[in-house]
């Protein structure tokens, strides 16, 4: 079997997908303030800039940079996916259950062109998955913060006009 070797850059900024071992489930949004707070917890013991993100019922994706002279995402990956399913053993019972599937989708971004079309297609997943008809609908997301900042429109998202990679 083939060894992956992951693209790391101190100071990087990435796109992630990273899936539940069950796609019918929604641990995801039904427990959302709890990889909410693992998230906020690694950030503080591990610091780094989360530039958008989505969370859907079965999978999220995000943006990160790193620190400067930092390129240990896995370890961060590590710790959120291992503190989020200890929490929720704790609140669930038992530990038979695989929560998390064994890898994570990567994607090192290349310039701000790059760093843009993934921003978009984070916001966007809610509607392309059919779970609200506009990106301003899905309360899971980054979305809203960039509305404030006047990056979007709130109606952003909600016809075809929007031109998102699907192959990410």
């Amino acid at each position: 079997m083939p060894t992956y070797k992951r693209h790391r850059m101190p100071g990087g900024t990435y796109f992630f997908t990273d899936v539940l071992a069950n796609r019918n489930d929604s641990i995801l949004i039904d427990h959302f303030p709890e990889l909410t707070s693992v998230i906020q917890l690694v950030k503080t013991k591990r610091p780094f800039g989360m530039n958008a993100w989505v969370i859907l019922p079965d999978h999220m994706h995000c943006l990160w940079t790193l620190p400067r002279h930092d390129a240990d995402y896995p370890g961060r990956w590590w710790a959120i996916k291992s503190l989020f399913t200890r929490r929720y053993r704790r609140l669930h019972g038992g530990n038979t259950r695989k929560i998390w599937q064994n890898r994570y989708w990567e994607h090192a971004i290349r310039d701000q062109a790059d760093f843009d079309r993934h921003r978009d297609y984070i916001h966007f997943n809610p509607v392309r998955h059919g779970y609200v008809s506009r990106a301003m609908d899905w309360p899971c997301s980054s979305f809203r913060y960039y509305v404030d900042k006047g990056l979007y429109s709130t109606e952003w998202g909600s016809d075809d006009s929007v031109s998102i990679p699907t192959g990410e």
